[in-house]
């Protein structure tokens, strides 16, 4: 029995004012976050049309939550799964895991907050403000409990997760618990094992038939059908094979049927139902054939009160996206109304609907272009409006990339869009303009950060690029604003420290503190010299090319004019910062040739020579501001930022360790008198109240004057300085492990381990500290967890939460700093605090303890402890494995001694080749990360490779670490008795070499994405490694092997190398075969890391290989292959001889003071990178038969039918639209026939799929077809007798819409 055709735009009693849709939010694993639905409040209703719904008995909440409708009924309702197509069942517990991770992000945001108003309390006075400072402790307290609950959740959630991938198949005992239970949500788990638990009395099949047979009773509540569908809905999503065993006669009758109901939330259902049955483009076909893209139309042109069913219509059209091939079952005419909901500026779906027309334009851009989307998109990307235009930005980038897709873009002017709103910006100031230019700007940002774009919009010229230049001059103060924020950001600068004070007009007077920053930095960094050739930077080369393009289009002049018009004192002093800035990376990254004649900024001196203009005072005020700024940028530049200065850096390094030294023996000399009132200030000796105390004096002494054997004497014997100091720190005193532990209070920690290593270099301090009751007492605390000891304690000191809320774990902090001194370790060797270490890594309760034990001892001296670390990393839980393994890192990376039998950096390296067998791959995978580190030293190499380690187990791995062996002759000989070069080099030959193009280009498009890295939410003790670098070239194998002699002659003897240039040679100017072109970057990948290395040479020398990069560089019509082109270019400039090549071919390197080469490389004749064979769309790419389609649509033999498909037509007309729609107003009004027979329904189909529409007139024109038209054509009922036309024009009709 068929249910009533629905219709479509009658009005609801009780409708929710619909939400806006908002751009697609990303969730931190990549899937979009579902939208909110607003809820549709149905009642009765009336005879209607089909761009209207009937109002259902009950309302419907897209939330899938049951709700109440107002007769009291409880009623149930599904959920709206997110935009992009594709649930799994891993969603809740990843939703949950996101929820705890914002809500640790929050909670540490308030404790930051509390900890520095507490340290800013604390420097005030204690009377005044010690209520104020009772209450942010406590609210301190509080962050630390939620966070403390916060992560264990958390842990316990992954842990979930990674124990169970799937929920279990769930036994369905009665049939009618699927109807009842509440299906709001995916079932929890407990609710799984449950019902595993339970004996599985009905197969999956029996159970879909019983509800197919639900499904087929008529004239029930439209509550009876949501449940019933829900229950379907999570039977495929636990038995996803289902699907594939479906009987399409019955299952596609009762679809239909349910599309066919008059309950919005019915054929919302059907639509979410068939979601789930998507196989193949097999399954899309079939479900083609029950007259879907009819449905999907109607749905699509109701009004914004069907929210749900038109949601989940266009959820249906888009889960076409994800099926392979799924977009050639898309039909134009469903595209066409997707343009219009597009279109609608108002429309809840818009935002849906511009990104699954960007996904269309990427999967099938002839489709996009014959349904007339390429306007709307071009729209969505200059506008401002739409806030994940570059998603939009993407897509055209993604066409421009060959020719072949280029064609699609026909003006090939569609990226400039965004550049209007800034060329156009008026005078007038609004917030609103303001944040659609900053929209604007992150759409060019990303544009410019892609070859494709960057090239494109380089082209005619540097037309783009100028004219962003001169929007500069444009008056506006927020128009310049965004403009210098966006040439800070596509520049990549990150503003030095006191950029803010300095734009906040404070004068650059921070040189000292500047100065020792740098210093500092100096002093940190000065370790081991690593391997240059292992950090080659890709993303630098980028910017150099990014930088060289707009300083061509007129960058400095551009902002000397600025200089001249600031608008305001703040803007002046960005562009200052901004000019200082350019010319700078002007020095550092282009060729000379380009930055000696900018950094004279000849414009700025031809004004100031000018003696008889007054223009000549504001050049000589902007000369001395950039000066100012590049001398202050030169002082608060790192050691690393410097790579020419090697000597500079060790002078100043050493330098700064003799200032030090030097202010150290000045506060040892210190004469009794100054002493005894430094001790007097610091109020230890007047009073037992801490917090009276002043550390900052205490910490003074305890770094300076106790040094000194008289002083110290002084203080232990003669006053009761130290025993004072000692006494609070003492456990059973109970003050120092009372403390809140927060930020502020951690300087009791620090000054604690001061005191040790000052009492340990006195022979006098070491017998003192043995003797005094802060050792013992602590061995009793720790003898509390030691079972062999036979103490305990109803209230043990390092209980967890007393660690978590206390200083209680600094007391581990200072027995590291005994530990790192031989006599510091003999005191906890007599007290029996190792015996008690030893016993307390075996804890299993107590991984806490155990990590913080471990992370503040000092592993430097050889003896108990580097056994008690080993034990852990052996025998202890994996979490606990995995921490003590980070912890070795530092250790590890250290330089390697060669006059030291028994260098700790040799100990770590063994330790961390033992995980490598860890029986969990995590645990090795940390290791292999570290080794490959320690790897950058030449040293520890050898030493690694001389351990002998076995990665056949770790496979993918491991791999990483083997291309390190290559790069020395005894890692050669190694992997070469293991057979392993010749197999891996055949593996890189024949497949690894295109893996790599993926690998390095999805780095690059990453680093220059600029996502921020997540913050770190827990405060751990834990060395992890560095976050993952992202645009640094990866390993190759071709370039480890060149590193060696031996390496350079298999190569040669392989003929490798050779066929790569065969294959550069032949195919350089391949445009259309997508394989080839990988397989030529892949030989492009490899040349280059061949030609980057000393060895190389000969293999460049003897080819012409570098003439063809060259060409490809600047010819190639494929414009990432010009990009990976150019990559290579930088990688051959980074040996001397690679530059000499290039220099022949009119390509010049760069290379700092030391004349070593800097990896940089920019064309002598600039435009020549930029030269494009402009394009042209042509007609027969797009064509269709549009004329014949609708010659057959407009003609009728009925004059009244024919003045209907007329007037139809001219609906798309926006001069003829008002009148067309009074005369079939009127035509209706008489009862046409026309508007009851299906062939005319069919014919005005086809009108809109032939033309343009807007929302509106579609759904005007649908609105006017009786409501039986619909049911006699899904369920083929049609009467042929009654047809106004003959059955051939009907076929055709029915054909091109693709509907059988």
């Amino acid at each position: 029995m068929t249910p009533p055709a629905r219709s479509a735009n009658a009005p609801a009693e009780g409708d929710q004012r619909p939400l806006p849709l908002l751009a697609p939010v990303r969730s931190r694993d990549g899937r979009s976050l579902p939208a909110p639905a607003s809820s549709i409040m149905a009642g009765s209703r009336a005879q209607a049309s089909y761009a209207t719904a009937r109002e259902a008995p009950g309302s419907f909440s897209s939330q899938l939550r049951p709700a109440t409708s107002h007769d009291g009924r409880l009623k149930p309702d599904f959920d709206t799964h997110a935009i992009i197509v594709g649930d799994n069942n891993d969603t809740t517990t990843e939703q949950r895991q996101a929820d705890l991770q914002d809500q640790i992000e929050k909670e540490t945001k308030i404790k930051i907050g509390s900890e520095n108003l507490l340290e800013a309390l604390n420097a005030k006075n204690a009377k005044n403000t010690r209520d104020q400072r009772l209450q942010v402790e406590e609210q301190l307290n509080i962050s630390n409990r939620k966070l403390a609950q916060l992560k264990s959740g958390l842990a316990a959630e992954i842990q979930r997760a990674k124990e169970i991938k799937s929920p279990p198949a769930e036994a369905q005992s009665r049939l009618s618990y699927l109807f009842r239970r509440n299906l709001s949500r995916s079932p929890s788990r407990h609710i799984a094992k449950l019902e595993a638990d339970e004996d599985e009395t009905e197969s999956p099949t029996f159970v879909l038939a019983e509800i197919l047979r639900a499904l087929e009773v008529a004239g029930m509540q439209p509550e009876y059908y949501v449940e019933r569908a829900n229950s379907l809905v999570d039977l495929f999503k636990r038995h996803p094979t289902l699907k594939y065993e479906l009987a399409w006669s019955i299952f596609g009758l009762r679809m239909q049927t349910m599309l066919l109901s008059d309950s919005r939330e019915v054929v919302a259902a059907a639509y979410r139902i068939m979601r789930y049955t998507f196989t193949d483009r097999k399954s899309l076909q079939i479900i083609r054939a029950l007259h879907t893209d009819y449905l999907v139309i109607l749905s699509l042109v109701k009004e914004s009160k069907a929210s749900v069913e038109r949601e989940q219509s266009l959820k249906f059209v888009r889960a076409f996206l994800d099926v392979k091939g799924g977009v050639e079952e898309i039909s134009r005419s469903v595209v066409r109304v997707i343009v219009a909901v597009a279109e609608h500026t108002d429309d809840r779906l818009r935002n849906i609907a511009i990104l699954t027309l960007a996904e269309i334009l990427v999967k099938k851009p002839a489709l996009l272009v014959e349904s007339g989307g390429m306007g709307t998109l071009t729209d969505a990307l200059g506008e401002g409006n739409y806030y994940a235009a570059e998603s939009v930005g993407s897509a055209f980038v993604y066409l421009l990339d060959t020719p072949q897709r280029r064609r699609f873009l026909r003006s090939g002017y569609e990226l400039e869009a965004p550049f209007a709103m800034f060329t156009d910006a008026g005078t007038a100031h609004s917030h609103l303009h303001e944040e659609k230019l900053k929209a604007n700007a992150k759409v060019i940002a990303s544009l410019l950060r892609s070859w494709s774009g960057f090239l494109s919009l380089c082209m005619n010229d540097f037309l783009a690029i100028r004219s962003l230049l001169i929007s500069l001059e444009i008056p506006t103060p927020h128009v310049r604003n965004v403009l210098l924020e966006l040439l800070f950001d596509i520049l990549r600068i990150k503003p030095p420290s006191w950029s803010t004070s300095f734009l906040a007009g404070r004068r650059l007077t921070t040189y000292g503190r500047v100065t020792n920053l740098r210093n500092q930095a100096i002093q940190d960094d000065s370790g081991p010299s690593t391997d240059p050739t292992n950090k080659w930077n890709l993303l630098e080369h980028y910017v150099a090319m990014v930088l060289a393009a707009f300083l061509h289009a007129g960058l400095v002049p551009a902002l000397l004019k600025a200089e001249e018009d600031p608008l305001s004192l703040p803007l002046k002093r960005k562009t200052t910062l901004l000019l200082g800035e350019v010319l700078k990376m002007a020095n550092e990254l282009l060729p000379p040739s380009w930055s000696s004649e900018l950094q004279v900024l000849p414009q700025l001196l031809r004004s100031a020579a000018k003696f008889d203009t007054e223009a000549r005072f504001v050049a000589i005020g902007t000369i001395y501001q950039v000066d100012s700024v590049n001398r202050t940028l030169y002082r608060s530049a790192t050691a690393t930022n410097q790579p020419s200065k090697g000597t500079t850096t060790v002078d100043s390094a050493s330098s700064a360790r003799q200032t030090d030294q030097s202010k150290a023996q000045a506060a040892m000399q210190m004469d009794e008198t100054t002493f005894r009132a430094m001790m007097v200030d610091t109020q230890v000796l007047g009073t037992v109240t801490f917090q009276k105390w002043r550390w900052d004096l205490i910490q003074n002494i305890i770094d300076g004057p106790l040094l000194n054997a008289k002083r110290l004497d002084e203080a232990t014997k003669v006053t009761k300085f130290v025993h004072r100091l000692l006494g609070f720190y003492r456990p059973f005193k109970y003050r120092f492990s009372e403390v809140k532990n927060t930020k502020p209070n951690q300087r009791y920690v620090r000054a604690g381990c001061a005191l040790m290593r000052t009492l340990l270099q006195n022979p006098d301090g070491v017998r003192y500290l043995s003797d005094s009751k802060f050792i013992r007492q602590l061995a009793e605390c720790l003898s509390h967890f030691d079972r062999m000891s036979g103490l305990t304690s109803e209230s043990p000191m390092f209980q967890e939460d007393r660690m978590n809320e206390t200083l209680t774990g600094g007391y581990f902090a200072l027995l590291g700093a005994l530990t790192k001194d031989p006599k510091g370790i003999q005191i906890l060797e007599r007290w029996r605090v190792l015996n008690m270490f030893y016993h307390i890594i075996e804890l299993n309760d107590r991984d806490d303890l155990i990590k913080t034990l471990l992370s503040n001892m000092d592993y430097t001296l050889d003896g108990h402890l580097r056994i008690i670390i080993s034990k852990a990393m052996t025998s202890g839980s994996k979490e606990v494995r995995i921490f003590a393994t980070r912890l070795l890192r530092k250790y590890a990376t250290r330089p390697i001694q060669p006059t030291d039998s028994s260098s700790v950096a040799e100990w770590a390296i063994k330790s961390l080749v033992t995980q490598l067998y860890d029986p969990d791959v995590e645990v090795c995978e940390v290791a292999i990360k570290i080794l490959e580190e320690a790897c950058n030293q030449t040293e520890s190499l050898e030493y690694v490779v001389k351990c002998r380690p076995a990665l056949d187990h770790l496979g993918e791995i491991g791999a990483p670490l083997l291309l390190r062996f290559l790069s020395t002759s005894v890692g050669y000989h190694y992997l070469d008795g293991l057979n392993y070069i010749t197999g891996e080099m055949d593996d890189w030959f024949l497949g690894r070499n295109d893996t790599y193009v993926a690998l390095i280009e999805a780095s690059m498009a990453r680093a220059l994405a600029d996502i921020p890295e997540k913050p770190q939410t827990q405060l751990s003790y834990d060395d992890t490694p560095e976050h993952q670098e992202y645009g640094i070239v990866p390993p190759h194998f071709y370039r480890e092997l060149t590193r060696t002699k031996e390496g350079c002659k298999l190569l040669k003897q392989k003929g490798h190398f050779d066929e790569f240039v065969a294959n550069i040679r032949d195919f350089a100017m391949e445009k259309d075969d997508a394989e080839m072109i990988l397989k030529v970057k892949g030989c492009l990948w490899a040349v280059g890391n061949v030609g980057s290395m000393e060895l190389g040479a000969p293999f460049l020398e003897s080819s012409d290989v570098v003439k063809w990069i060259v060409k490809i560089a600047e010819m190639s019509e494929v414009m990432s292959l010009r990009g990976t082109a150019f990559y290579v270019l930088g990688l051959i400039s980074r040996s001397l001889h690679g530059q000499e090549i290039l220099l022949e071919y009119g390509w010049d390197g760069v290379v700092n003071e030391a004349g070593e080469a800097l990896g940089f490389c920019l064309p002598l004749d600039f435009k020549k990178m930029f030269l494009m064979t402009p394009w042209k769309a042509k007609s027969d790419h797009m064509s269709w038969k549009r004329k014949a389609d609708v010659k057959v649509a407009v003609s009728d033999s009925d004059p009244l039918n024919a003045r209907i498909l007329k007037l139809a037509t001219d609906l798309g007309n926006t001069v003829l639209a008002k009148k067309a729609a009074n005369d079939l107003q009127a035509i209706k009004a008489k009862r046409a026939p026309g508007f009851t027979k299906p062939a005319i329904f069919h014919k005005v189909m086809q009108i809109l799929e032939a033309h343009h529409f807007r929302l509106p007139a579609c759904r005007f024109v649908l609105d006017l077809f009786d409501k039986s038209v619909l049911p006699q054509i899904v369920l083929e009922e049609e009467d042929q007798s009654d047809e106004s036309t003959d059955s051939e024009s009907d076929a055709e009709a029915v054909g091109a819409n693709g509907v059988a």
